[in-house]
């Protein structure tokens, strides 16, 4: 069980699909079971919950959460080193980050749509969008963060360093400088 959370940190996934897999493996746990083991992961640290926000009808939700690994080198010394984990790193990345500067962090949902993270504290509030590269005329990244029915502040972090700047007051931003900022 701890194996699927650290594989699929940074995705949704609920208790049910973890017991589904485990019967896959020919295993029986129950959906309790499953709970306690996630609480008690999130008790050692090693594993931090994301919960959903809704940002139509302002509320939390109570299904479908993320987890996020304290320490991504947990992931690596699993499995090794996978181009395709980029992404997933970088979002655990960006949400340590939002957490260690003192938000609330959650995953942004509009309609059918995410957003990344929904970081807020006290009356601030910010949206931020995950992307390892930005492809060339693409607005996949900033097209939910357009969406959202307020002005604060956006961000699209990525590691492709050409393609910072700003889009429709969407700042894009490379991973070092999100970082690095005193401030957003």
């Amino acid at each position: 069980m701890v194996r699927f959370v650290i594989e699929n940190m940074g995705k949704t996934f609920s208790a049910n699909s973890i017991s589904t897999f485990l019967k896959s493996e020919h295993r029986t746990v129950s959906v309790e079971t499953i709970y306690n083991y996630l609480m008690w992961l999130e008790q050692a640290f090693i594993i931090y919950p994301c919960k959903r926000y809704d940002l139509q009808g302002k509320a939390v939700l109570k299904t479908q959460e993320k987890y996020y690994l304290s320490d991504i080198s947990l992931k690596y010394a699993l499995y090794g080193y996978n181009g395709r984990m980029r992404s997933a790193a970088l979002e655990n990345i960006i949400y340590l980050e939002l957490r260690r500067r003192g938000y609330e962090v959650f995953i942004g949902k509009l309609g059918t749509k995410e957003i990344d993270f929904v970081a807020k504290k006290r009356d601030e509030l910010i949206y931020v969008q995950a992307c390892v590269t930005i492809p060339e005329d693409s607005t996949r990244e900033t097209d939910n963060l357009q969406k959202t029915p307020d002005n604060y502040p956006k961000y699209v972090v990525t590691l492709d360093r050409l393609a910072t700047g700003n889009e429709n007051g969407i700042r894009i931003v490379h991973l070092e400088d999100f970082l690095l900022a005193d401030n957003w």
